[in-house]
């Protein structure tokens, strides 16, 4: 019965041969499609039985066949001929799941110690490139100064999240298989380059297992100073709506504990900010605005002036949430002027990205005082630069405010349209 059948496909070793008809089983369909591949194919065809994710493209092919990438296409155009493989218009390629259970069992035919260095090599090749493209968006990192020849070519930051985005099942397959066979410097070092990426990506599902696999790596290490830095990383990521300031605030406070003790001014600093913001979420306002006034102080002395301006705005959030409109109006000005001063030390594509975000704050305060002209001003040169903005999921929260402001003022159709 059906019940049946489906206990049977469950157990993936045993799942081909489930698929008959009479004497004819398809994997014998596969082995002689199989057979039919000239040896470089074949080599190729099982060795893509060990990418982690469920297709691939002509470079990665090239790294489990171990060959140029010229001839990766050529194997890859011969696979498609013979239906082994599955093409896009896109350059991706990807294997019917029972094809990819053929081609491990024709793995096989590899010694053991074959399949653990293409295991590795594979791994190796996709961490390294996953680190690669994560640093092109760290402040002042950008394109690396010495490219890998071994590894694809990323011209620019757009290739790189390009690559980060489609190849995601890939280098977390890779993470999650370095971080089980102790391979903790390369695990940490993919998780460290993903801090400033993952921002672009802020709703993605993957980021707490990636820290978290960083934080026990650097754990593994020994490295106080790196676990916490991916202790607070993990509090950011329980900070991304729907937040979970309970969590926040139990990873703020490991991180404060493990920074102190290796005396990590920077990561004592972001750790109580996290703290700031985990206790604001929480409503706990009265509590919240030491931890982020004693990091925008250390902040401020280490130079860190992208971290201090986030101080500024989250102190400023406290003093709006208490309806201490005026203080925190103040405050929102305050990041808006380092923002705006191209002297101040701030991150240029940082600043960019700060802007409307202390626009839209600026234009909240304003409109709660009853400034609604000139909240209506600045809330509607946010919603222009949000529109440009990626990701800009404060654009919601900016229409919003405007729309009401319009509203009160009498512009209904305005508001409409808003």
């Amino acid at each position: 019965d059906a019940a049946e059948l489906a206990a049977r496909l469950a157990d993936e070793e045993r799942r081909l041969d489930q698929f008959k008809a009479g004497d004819l089983k398809v994997a014998g369909a596969f082995g002689m499609s199989y057979e039919q591949l000239a040896d470089s194919a074949r080599r190729v065809f099982r060795r893509l039985a060990v990418v982690p994710g469920r297709d691939f493209d002509a470079a990665l092919a090239a790294v489990a066949g171990g060959m140029s990438a010229g001839d990766a296409w050529d194997a890859l155009d011969e696979l498609v001929d013979l239906g082994l493989l599955q093409d896009s218009a896109a350059g991706r390629y990807r294997f019917h799941d029972l094809v990819r259970l053929f081609a491990r069992e024709r793995l096989d035919e590899e010694s053991l110690a074959e399949r653990e260095a293409l295991t590795g090599r594979v791994t190796s090749w996709l961490l390294r490139m996953a680190t690669m493209a994560g640093r092109w968006f760290e402040p002042g990192f950008g394109r690396p100064a010495g490219p890998d020849p071994d590894l694809a070519v990323v011209s620019s930051a757009e290739d790189a999240e390009l690559w980060l985005r489609v190849d995601v099942d890939n280098w977390l397959g890779a993470l999650r298989s370095a971080a089980v066979s102790g391979q903790h410097s390369l695990v940490l070092d993919c998780a460290e380059s993903m801090h400033w990426f993952s921002d672009r990506w802020p709703h993605a599902s993957h980021w707490h297992e990636v820290f978290t696999l960083g934080s026990e790596a650097a754990a593994a290490l020994g490295d106080l100073a790196q676990q916490a830095a991916q202790l607070n990383y993990l509090a950011w990521v329980h900070s991304v709506p729907p937040s979970d300031p309970q969590a926040m605030l139990r990873c703020a406070t490991q991180a404060l504990d493990l920074a102190t003790r290796s005396g990590a001014t920077a990561q004592i600093a972001a750790s109580h900010q996290s703290t700031g913001r985990a206790l604001l979420t929480l409503g706990r306002l009265d509590e919240a605005a030491a931890p982020a006034s004693r990091a925008a102080e250390t902040f401020k002395t280490l130079g860190d002036i992208d971290s201090y301006v986030q101080c500024l705005s989250l102190i400023g959030l406290c003093r709006c949430d208490e309806g201490r409109y005026n203080e925190a109006l103040d405050y929102f000005r305050k990041t808006l002027a380092l923002i705006d001063d191209e002297e101040s030390g701030m991150t240029p594509a940082i600043a960019a990205q700060s802007r409307p975000y202390a626009l839209l704050r600026i234009g909240q305060c304003l409109g709660a005082l009853g400034r609604r002209t000139e909240a209506i001003t600045t809330l509607t040169e946010a919603v222009g630069l949000m529109e440009a903005l990626h990701p800009n999921f404060r654009l919601a929260e900016a229409l919003e405010s405007l729309a009401g402001l319009l509203a009160k003022d009498g512009r209904t159709g305005e508001s409409h349209c808003t």
